[in-house]
């Protein structure tokens, strides 16, 4: 009767432990025209926490690391996506970060591209909108990273 039946496993991290075990995590700088002085640093740390807390890899900062991240903030722009009655109605904050993978274990290196945005009401400056944001962007910047580059969907 339950012979059809099959049980599914999903992993979300995919990495093989006997050969990667050491990661280095640069600072991620904010190179964009507009600059949230506290995004660059909360994002290194957010994104440090996660790989600590979600895989076996030992963080370092040798230049020896097997996996060897580093990147940049490239764009943190506004622009106006809704409008009514000829006003502003809503808002988009767009970030991009330019990102490189370095794996000395295999000798590859792959460079890519994160970009998220985030909608906002007209009504808020581009400071209140920052701090009403503030968790949902380093929560969903530091998922799409991780997703990239530990991930086999």
């Amino acid at each position: 009767m339950f012979e059809s039946c099959k049980i599914y496993s999903f992993r979300d991290v995919s990495i093989d432990y006997s050969k990667i075990k050491t990661i280095k995590i640069g600072f991620i700088e904010n190179k964009a025209r507009i600059v949230n002085p506290q995004l660059s640093p909360m994002l290194t740390d957010k994104l440090q926490q996660k790989i600590t807390n979600q895989t076996k890899l030992i963080r370092t900062n040798n230049d020896d690391a097997h996996l060897q991240l580093s990147g940049y903030i490239s764009d943190y722009s506004v622009t106006t996506t809704g409008v009514s009655a000829q006003q502003a109605a809503t808002n988009r904050l767009t970030i991009t970060l330019q990102l490189n993978l370095k794996n000395t274990v295999e000798n590859t290196d792959k460079d890519f591209t994160v970009s998220r945005s985030f909608d906002f009401s007209a009504n808020l400056s581009l400071d209140q909108a920052q701090i009403s944001l503030q968790d949902e962007i380093l929560r969903n910047l530091t998922d799409e990273i991780f997703n990239h580059i530990f991930s086999n969907w």
